[in-house]
């Protein structure tokens, strides 16, 4: 049954995600919001297919702490979901994504439209350099940047590698970081197609305010994120 379940739910999540893909073609023509609205309604699609095809409930904890204008969210990353996820709740963000991302069919155009920051990955202290311009770029309107410390997608229970991309951002932008933990791997794997039931849940912490010293700042970012996401495993 579970085996079943996850396959129904992969073949009507990339049903939906080609066919709104097609439809949102339109919204190429205008600002920058109605791509985001449409992105928006995608991402509620695929709660509704997890909870009808998986049994998999998603749970936003610490609602009264997302930010509504310029910050630096800080997520914890165990799977794809936790990208879009995201764009249930913030108002307005961009994201820091890998630049092979932007090969993806339909997805490259809209990121691009929407002012996605891509980060090439091999691009050494250039890439950093970049990263740090157009993020300054980005938040000329009053947005959040979207940033995954780590880079790639762990297990549950074990922290990654937290990257100074992160740090960057809140030495250079001097703005408020909000740490997002979660359980998501739990149930939508990082790899294997299998969709487990339960919640998945995302909870915004504490933010962390500007001007503390990198080694403070990196330190405090990892302990509150791990911690956090390690106490959702049980749920």
């Amino acid at each position: 049954m579970l085996f079943a379940r996850s396959l129904l739910f992969i073949a009507l999540f990339y049903l939906w995600s080609a066919v709104l893909g097609i439809l949102m073609l339109p919204l190429l023509l205008g600002p920058r919001r109605w791509v985001m609205a449409g992105f928006r309604f995608w991402t509620f699609g695929v709660f509704a297919l997890l909870q009808v095809c998986c049994d998999i409930r998603v749970e936003l904890r610490g609602r009264e702490r997302v930010p509504l204008g310029r910050a630096i969210v800080a997520p914890k990353h165990q799977c794809m979901f936790d990208v879009f996820a995201q764009f249930a709740w913030l108002p307005d963000s961009c994201f820091v994504m890998r630049k092979e991302l932007m090969r993806i069919p339909f997805f490259g155009l809209y990121a691009t439209k929407v002012g996605m920051v891509v980060l090439d990955r091999e691009g050494g202290s250039t890439a950093l350099r970049n990263l740090m311009r157009d993020a300054r770029a980005r938040l000329v309107d009053p947005r959040a940047v979207v940033i995954f410390p780590e880079g790639h997608r762990g297990e549950p229970g074990h922290a990654g590698d937290y990257h100074p991309g992160v740090a960057g951002l809140y030495r250079d932008l001097e703005l408020t970081t909000y740490p997002v933990a979660t359980n998501s791997g739990v149930h939508w794997p990082a790899h294997g197609f299998l969709r487990r039931p339960g919640t998945i849940v995302f909870e915004y912490l504490e933010p962390i305010p500007p001007g503390l010293k990198r080694g403070e700042f990196m330190r405090r970012l990892e302990a509150e994120i791990e911690t956090a996401s390690n106490a959702l495993l049980a749920l």
